[in-house]
């Protein structure tokens, strides 16, 4: 669970280069406030409270979380919250997983401009799948998804892309009935990724001109960087189908908030190195081991800080909120299946915890029998 303890945590390391970072580096506004944010969460620095068991006196003391998006330790309620909510949102059918991701030639460009270049992959990805699904010789259908940003890969590499989960089928233009996909194949990916790159070439190319994108300083023009998007053909991955919306939520509920990395796969800090686990998805290797100087590794994961507001999951068609009483709930009736009710919205974290875990925080960890009390804290 994300929550244990470990023996080297993201915020030791933060902690203890934080001084000399500082000085070397200067961060903006949303860096440092995730830099401030995850050294200081769940320390005195945070305020806290005290509670004492009413029946043996124990007293346990608990700091406030810092709640900020970027620390791996305040995620686990928020995803918890988050999926139960989207449950009511997924039809009972398979699933497919889709990556949208961009060549190295738009890095440089995608990085100095977040905000909007995000956006407008967001947007790109979402049209491309929405023509794509209503053309009749491949679905013919209106179709929805629930997308993801990640920006990193497992070495905390600058890589950004979509993650998309897309319901194997989609509503007729009429609204009449449910068109199921085939068994293994939804969209051609080789027309999916044509479209994405086309899109996003147009986007782009319309921000430049407008003056809200701003090229590199080693980009003459968008013409320039156009012929470096089209020189080699663009891949979008689409993985094996899901058996059906659990399977779905359990996969989303690992990837949705997810941070650039987690302390479970950080392995060590020693001698102003760190150590951590990462996955080679080219070789097949899942258990390897990588060591980067400590400044070389905050540098990485402030990287991947998302702009201030920035919407990292997104819905389109179906899924979208504005359609939730009306498409989508067309879709529910075609299927006939029962909506499911979230049990977990608008409930305080502590309940949360209740509810998930089935143990009540609120009896005394030491005795079993007494309730934790508030107290006031000393000092």
């Amino acid at each position: 669970m994300e929550n244990k303890k470990q023996t080297t945590e993201l915020a030791d390391i933060f902690g203890r280069h934080r001084e000399d970072f500082l000085k070397k580096h200067n961060l903006c506004p949303e860096q440092a406030k995730a830099y401030g944010a995850i050294v200081n969460c769940r320390t005195s620095a945070l305020g806290g409270h005290a509670d004492k068991c009413d029946q043996c006196g124990h007293i346990r003391n608990s700091y406030n979380s810092c709640r900020n998006r970027h620390c791996p330790k305040c995620q686990f309620i928020k995803q918890e919250q988050w999926v139960d909510k989207l449950k009511a949102n997924l039809v009972p059918v398979r699933y497919f997983h889709i990556v949208f991701t961009i060549p190295q030639c738009l890095h440089k460009t995608f990085y100095i401009n977040q905000h909007i270049a995000y956006g407008l992959m967001f947007k790109a990805a979402g049209e491309a799948l929405r023509i794509c699904a209503a053309n009749p010789k491949y679905l013919g259908a209106q179709t929805g998804a629930v997308a993801v940003l990640h920006t990193w890969g497992q070495t905390l590499t600058y890589h950004p892309h979509i993650h998309m989960i897309v319901p194997a089928g989609g509503l007729s233009e009429d609204g009449m009935e449910w068109i199921p996909s085939g068994r293994k194949f939804f969209l051609p990916v080789k027309v999916l990724s044509q479209l994405f790159r086309g899109l996003l070439s147009r986007l782009i190319q319309e921000a430049v001109s407008k003056n809200k994108v701003r090229l590199p300083d080693d980009l003459s023009s968008f013409e320039q960087l156009k012929s470096m998007m089209y020189a080699k053909p663009w891949v979008v991955y689409a993985k094996n189908p899901f058996a059906g919306p659990e399977r779905v939520i359990e996969y989303l509920g690992n990837y949705t908030h997810r941070v650039a990395i987690s302390n479970h796969r950080i392995i060590q800090e020693k001698d102003g190195k760190v150590t951590f686990r990462y996955k080679d998805y080219r070789s097949g290797q899942f258990d390897k081991q990588m060591t980067l100087d400590a400044e070389e590794f905050i540098k990485r994961f402030l990287r991947h800080v998302l702009p201030c507001g920035f919407y990292k999951i997104r819905y389109f068609g179906l899924l979208a909120q504005c359609n939730a009483k009306s498409k989508l709930a067309t879709c529910f009736s075609l299927i006939e299946t029962e909506t499911f009710l979230p049990q977990l919205e608008g409930l305080p974290a502590s309940d949360v915890w209740q509810v998930i875990t089935g143990k009540n925080p609120s009896v005394c960890p030491l005795c079993g029998k007494g309730k934790m009390m508030p107290v006031a804290l000393s000092g």
